[in-house]
């Protein structure tokens, strides 16, 4: 019987987690709840990393073990099994960002085919991940989307940007781990929206291989979901899509302000919300073509994604459906639901720390500005520390 009691059972959401590491993240959520801390924090870490001053260790040992695996894969390993243990799989997530030169791009694709090997290798490892401008840069991707003719140059830079792509798809299909392709910045996702849907022509004939992203604060993209699923439909392939709620709010309307056009960001939480689960809804009653990785760290949604499992008479273990958080992120959310037999996985960022350190500053900012919860997550862990102090 679901109970939406479910995601409070702290022994649970924190098994794995030492009294030492109980501490430290409540420390670290107690240090993110101060929005003014956090600006400080940021601009003095930048500082440091920039000076060379000796501070990776000190960033090390708090922030970046706590937001991520490792500096490389083969850190990660104690991580991975370790949360395989609890029945949550691991996303390696190489968090590398702002790259943008051809070598660059070339080391990414082979970072990313070594992680379907790795995921090929390890249970506990069935997906991978990467970001469009991992790939190639953001510049060609905007131009493209905008309908803008490339010189011959930028249209053979844009090939070997569709090379990498289907180098690392087509290995994902012969090692059979899925791919989630991220979502990014609006003004170059059309380019990116495409590119997907050409590699899901591809590899997505037998099963979903390749997932797109569907970034839900975005007000237009059920009506997009709904154009590509009747496209698939006609082509005979299938659709997979990770939906989340979206990363660059802020800078969207920024954007949308400077340049006067419409903002294609909701105009506030509550019709995100609606938005993101009418998406959910509408993949979960289309699953015999669309699967879905339900990226939330909102309890509503992940509740009413297991009631309607439940009506739908869709198994918990079924594979065209999975939850994922952030690793360092609402444990009480991923844990609980493995243990209850959902598949969930844990996105596990890795790489050197001060590559990471975007990635962890942009943690940071989404805790202070996203309301609740880190409120949540204190709250979580003080009634874990009670408890352990009372047993």
């Amino acid at each position: 019987m679901l109970d939406n009691t479910l995601f409070e059972n702290t022994e649970i959401a924190f098994k794995l987690k030492s009294d030492s590491e109980l501490e430290r993240a409540y420390f670290l959520f107690k240090m993110i709840s101060n929005q003014p801390l956090v600006r400080i924090g940021t601009a003095a870490t930048n500082f440091a990393l920039k000076a060379h001053l000796p501070v990776e260790g000190l960033i090390r040992a708090t922030v970046f073990d706590h937001f991520c695996g490792g500096v490389n894969e083969e850190d990660c390993l104690p991580v991975i099994d370790k949360m395989y243990t609890a029945g949550v799989c691991s996303v390696l997530d190489y968090s590398v960002e702002g790259k943008a030169i051809e070598n660059q791009f070339d080391s990414a694709k082979e970072k990313i085919m070594k992680l379907v090997e790795f995921s090929d290798e390890k249970e506990a490892m069935p997906i991978v991940v990467f970001k469009p401008t991992g790939l190639g840069r953001f510049f060609l991707f905007q131009k493209k989307g905008e309908g803008k003719a490339f010189t011959e140059a930028e249209q053979q830079e844009w090939d070997r940007v569709v090379a990498r792509y289907h180098a690392i798809c087509k290995l994902a299909k012969e090692r059979d781990v899925e791919v989630l392709i991220d979502g990014e910045e609006s003004w170059m996702q059309d380019a990116a929206d495409d590119l997907a849907e050409d590699m899901m022509k591809v590899y997505n004939t037998d099963k979903p291989i390749v997932y797109n992203t569907l970034q839900t604060y975005r007000h237009d993209r059920l009506a997009f979901l709904k154009a590509s699923h009747e496209r698939a439909k006609s082509g005979g392939y299938l659709l997979g899509y990770k939906i989340v709620r979206g990363a660059y709010m802020e800078k969207e309307r920024e954007r949308a302000n400077d340049k006067g056009y419409e903002s294609p960001i909701c105009k506030d939480k509550i019709t995100t919300d609606k938005n993101f689960n009418d998406c959910l809804l509408y993949i979960l009653n289309n699953l015999s073509t669309i699967s879905i990785f339900i990226g939330t760290h909102n309890e509503e949604s992940s509740f009413l994604a297991l009631k309607l499992m439940d009506d739908l008479g869709i198994s918990k273990d079924d594979n065209r459906v999975w939850f994922g958080q952030l690793f360092g992120m609402s444990d009480h959310i991923s844990f609980n639901l493995a243990a209850h037999g959902y598949n969930v996985a844990k996105y596990l960022p890795f790489g050197p720390v001060k590559d990471v350190m975007p990635y962890l500053i942009r943690r940071a900012e989404e805790n202070t500005s996203v309301a609740g919860q880190t409120g949540r997550e204190l709250t979580l862990l003080k009634k874990e520390r009670k408890r352990r102090k009372q047993s």
